[in-house]
């Protein structure tokens, strides 16, 4: 069945009316769930963090165990040629073979000097996930506390907030597909959550740019769902300012009045009489 238009702004009105009464109880927690949120990104950050330093100190503890494979097949070598040395024949085999032996005595000083060197970078990546790891100890003391002062504010609110999204499903399933997907965008680029608004004092309730007079006739009839021409928001109604009449004074008052004024002028003349007897 096919509602007026009037209906289908009633059902908007009504859905705001919900979705306003769960911002008021979000705006109560501040920015407590943003900080949270902060937090947690921050602390997976630092678990990062040190994840890569405890990889990187991986490889370098790899490199350092195959180099000292290198520096073990080099040892070999060279004992292996100590022995040739006592069964050379000539000079020229000799000194060949000594060569060598050199060769390989300088290769396993550089072997060395490259896992003395590993070894201070896996020191100072030691330090830094000490350092990274005391902060995480840190913020996850802060993490903690935010977390119960949410939790406090969120069981205050829970069952409101628990029987307003029951309404909120319910009265989104009466509106148009299209119209409910057109009012949730305008929720959602909204500031101050508001899609749907009445004009007061000829202005958008939502933007206060002014609404023209024919633009409000419009509204008022609600022949057709008119939106903000600055912001796009609904109008749903156009509200009336009471008139303020100023007091108007009765007849018996007026009397009561002139009554009194002549009073008065009786009472000089009497006395300016005595005045003139004596």
């Amino acid at each position: 069945m096919e509602i007026s238009v009037a209906q289908k702004l009633e059902l908007l009105v009504n859905l705001q009316s919900i979705d306003s009464q769960v911002d008021e109880i979000t705006k109560v927690r501040g920015d407590l769930p943003m900080e949270v949120q902060d937090l947690e990104d921050e602390l997976a950050g630092y678990d990062t963090r040190v994840s890569k330093f405890q990889s990187e100190i991986s490889g370098i503890k790899d490199e350092n165990s195959a180099t000292k494979t290198k520096i073990k097949d080099s040892d070999k070598l060279i004992a292996r040629y100590k022995e040739q040395l006592q069964n050379v024949k000539n000079n020229r085999e000799y000194e060949a073979i000594e060569k060598e032996i050199e060769t390989l005595e300088l290769d396993i000083q550089l072997y060395e000097k490259k896992i003395k060197e590993s070894n201070v970078k896996i020191e100072a990546r030691e330090k830094e996930i000490e350092a990274v790891r005391n902060i995480i100890s840190e913020r996850s003391k802060d993490l903690t506390s935010k977390k119960a002062e949410l939790e406090v504010l969120i069981k205050e609110s829970q069952t409101d907030e628990d029987t307003l999204k029951v309404k909120r499903e319910e009265a989104a399933g009466h509106i148009d597909e299209r119209l409910l997907f057109s009012y949730n965008r305008l929720r959602n680029n909204a500031s101050n959550g508001l899609a749907v608004v009445n004009v007061r004092r000829g202005a958008c309730g939502g933007c206060f740019n002014v609404v023209p007079p024919q633009r409000q006739a419009d509204i008022r009839e609600k022949k057709k769902i008119i939106v903000c021409e600055h912001c796009g928001r609904i109008l749903a109604d156009v509200e009336q300012l009471a008139e303020v009449e100023a007091p108007v004074r009765g007849r018996g008052a007026a009397a009561a009045a002139a009554a009194a004024s002549a009073a008065a002028v009786a009472a000089m003349a009497a006395a300016a009489a005595a005045s003139a007897t004596e």
